[in-house]
C-alpha cells in the first residue's frame, strides 16, 4: 500500500478503480486536536489558581472543615482575612483527640465506679444494708472504719475480683468468702482477725493475699495449698512460729513477708517455692539459714535481722547470681526516738510506721544497680 494520504489502485480483475486512505495521516491529524485541547485546560487550570474565585472556594473548604471539627473562627480569622495554615488544623486536632480521649477516660471511670463500693470514715460502724441489692459490684473497697464483721451476703456477689478491707475492726471473715470463685485480690490487713477459714480455698483464681498487721495470727488453715494462682503473701507482723506448710505449696509464689513474726528457723524444704523472687524474713528470732536457700535461682532480694544469726551459706554472700543479701540490725524492743513518732501510742500503729519505711527501703534498693558484698545493716532507733 502506498504511503500517500489519499492514492488510486488500479485492479484490473474488477474493471473499476478503488480510493484508499492512509491511517497514519488520520491518527496524526487526531493527535494535534488532542494536544491543543489539552493546552486549552491547561491555560483554564492556570487562570483559575490565579483567579480570586479559587482563593475563596480555599478558604470556604477550610472553614467547612473547620466547622466541622468545632475550631472557633477566633483561631483562624485575623483582622478579617482567613488564615488556611494547615498548622491550626493539625494543633487543633491534637487538642481535639486529647479532649477525646479524657472523654474516654472519663467515661470509662464513670461505668468502672458503677462496679465498685467503697466507704471510709471510722463513722461508719457497720456495712449498709442496700449493699445487698447491688450483686453485681465486683470490688469492695472499706478502708479506715470501725466496721467489725462482714456479712454474710457476700456470697451472693459472684463478680467480685477485689476484696480491700484494710485498717478497720474486723475480727473474723465469714466462710462464705469460699463462695467468691472470682475473688483474685484479699486484702484484711490491719484488722483484728485471729484465725482465716479453710474455706478461703476455695478461691482457687486468688492472685493477692495480704494478712498483714492483724497481730494475733498464728497459723494458715492447710486448705489455702489448693491456692495454686497466688503471687503474693503478705502475713508479716503477726505471731507465726513458722512458715505455713501451706503457703510452701503456693508454686506461682513471687513475693513473700514473713517479717515481724515469731519464727526460729526456716524449712529445710524452703526452695519448694522455686519462683521466688522477695522473701523478706527481717524482725524475727532466725539464728540460722538453710543451705536450700541456694537453690532458689530466681530469689533476688532476701532480707534477714541479723543480730542474731550465728550460721547462714558462705555462698548466699558471695551469689553470682544477683541476688540482694541485706542482714538488719533491728531490735524490735527498742524505741524510736523520733520527734515525729513520739505519737504512736500502740503496737499496730508502730508496725504500721515501720512497714511503710521497710518498703520505701525495699524499693530503693531494688532499684540499686549494684549488689551489696556481704550486708547492709541499718538500725529502726536511728533518728530518722
Amino acid at each position: 500500500m502506498a504511503t500517500g494520504s489519499k492514492e488510486k489502485l488500479n485492479v484490473s480483475n474488477m474493471g473499476h478503480q478503488v480510493i484508499i486512505f492512509d491511517f497514519s495521516a488520520i491518527r496524526g491529524l487526531w493527535e494535534i486536536r488532542v494536544k491543543k485541547h489539552k493546552d486549552r485546560q491547561k491555560e483554564e487550570k492556570q487562570r483559575l489558581e490565579k483567579s480570586s474565585l479559587e482563593k475563596i472556594k480555599e478558604e470556604w473548604n477550610f472553614m467547612l472543615e473547620c466547622r466541622k471539627k468545632g475550631i472557633p473562627q477566633s483561631k483562624y480569622l485575623k483582622n478579617g482575612f482567613v488564615d488556611t495554615s494547615m498548622e491550626i488544623l493539625d494543633k487543633m486536632e491534637k487538642n481535639s483527640q486529647l479532649r477525646k480521649k479524657r472523654a474516654l477516660s472519663d467515661a470509662s471511670d464513670k461505668e468502672r465506679s458503677k462496679y465498685i463500693f467503697q466507704i471510709s470514715g471510722e463513722h461508719w460502724t457497720e456495712i449498709p444494708d442496700s449493699l445487698k441489692e447491688q450483686t453485681h459490684l465486683k470490688e469492695w473497697h472499706i478502708n479506715n472504719t470501725k466496721i467489725q464483721t462482714i456479712p454474710a451476703y457476700i456470697a451472693l456477689f459472684q463478680e467480685l475480683k477485689v476484696l480491700e478491707l484494710s485498717k478497720n475492726q474486723i475480727t473474723h471473715l465469714p466462710v462464705e468468702i469460699g463462695c467468691l470463685k472470682k475473688l483474685k485480690e484479699l486484702n484484711v490487713s490491719f484488722n483484728n482477725l485471729k484465725s482465716i477459714p479453710p474455706e478461703l480455698g476455695n478461691c482457687e483464681n486468688l492472685e493477692k493475699l495480704d494478712l498483714s498487721g492483724n497481730l494475733e495470727i498464728m497459723e494458715l488453715p492447710f486448705e489455702l495449698s489448693n491456692l495454686k494462682q497466688v503471687t503474693f503473701v503478705d502475713v508479716s507482723a503477726n505471731k507465726f512460729p513458722s512458715i505455713p506448710i501451706c503457703v510452701l505449696r503456693m508454686s506461682s509464689l513471687l513475693w513473700l513477708d514473713m517479717s515481724s513474726n515469731n519464727l526460729k528457723d526456716l524449712p529445710q524444704d524452703i526452695d519448694r517455692l522455686d519462683q521466688l523472687q522477695t522473701l523478706l524474713l527481717h524482725r524475727n528470732r532466725l539464728t540460722y539459714l538453710p543451705h536450700a536457700l541456694i537453690n532458689m535461682k530466681k530469689l533476688s532480694m532476701l532480707v534477714v535481722s541479723g543480730e542474731e544469726l550465728v550460721e547462714m551459706p558462705t555462698a548466699i554472700c558471695e551469689s553470682t547470681t544477683g541476688l540482694k543479701f541485706i542482714s538488719l540490725k533491728d531490735n524490735r524492743y527498742e524505741t524510736i526516738p523520733c520527734q515525729e513518732t513520739e505519737e504512736i501510742e500502740s503496737e499496730r500503729d508502730r508496725e504500721k510506721f515501720e512497714k511503710e519505711f521497710m518498703k520505701t527501703y525495699i524499693e530503693d534498693l531494688k532499684e540499686r544497680d549494684s549488689v551489696p558484698a556481704y550486708t547492709t545493716k541499718i538500725s529502726f532507733s536511728l533518728q530518722l
